[in-house]
């Protein structure tokens, strides 16, 4: 049950989840599955066949995620919390001046 709160909360405008984050992780366990599953078959003598450009679309993807993530992430501790943004402070009006 908690898994759907989880992927509801994750497509909501308003959340606390980095989806880029998310991705990323994904992508790189996709990868260590793979290099796992090529070790073991390695092991046992049978080649397994992974497409070059499959596997260098979850490496391009994963670092692409975790690159974009930390990008996000250094930008928005530079300029304060998120949805922070700065308000022109009001100067005061010197009633003696003409209009």
């Amino acid at each position: 049950m908690k898994k759907k709160y989880f992927f509801i909360e994750m497509f909501k405008d308003d959340n606390d989840i980095n989806e880029k984050s998310v991705v990323g992780f994904i992508s790189f366990m996709m990868m260590v599955i793979a290099m796992g599953v090529d070790i073991v078959t390695g092991i046992t003598g049978k080649e397994l066949l992974i497409n070059q450009f499959i596997f260098d679309g979850f490496m391009y993807l994963t670092i692409a995620s975790f690159g974009i993530a930390s990008v996000d992430k250094w930008i928005v501790s530079k300029r304060g919390s998120k949805g922070q943004t700065e308000t022109p402070t009001e100067t005061p009006v010197d009633p003696t001046l003409p209009m």
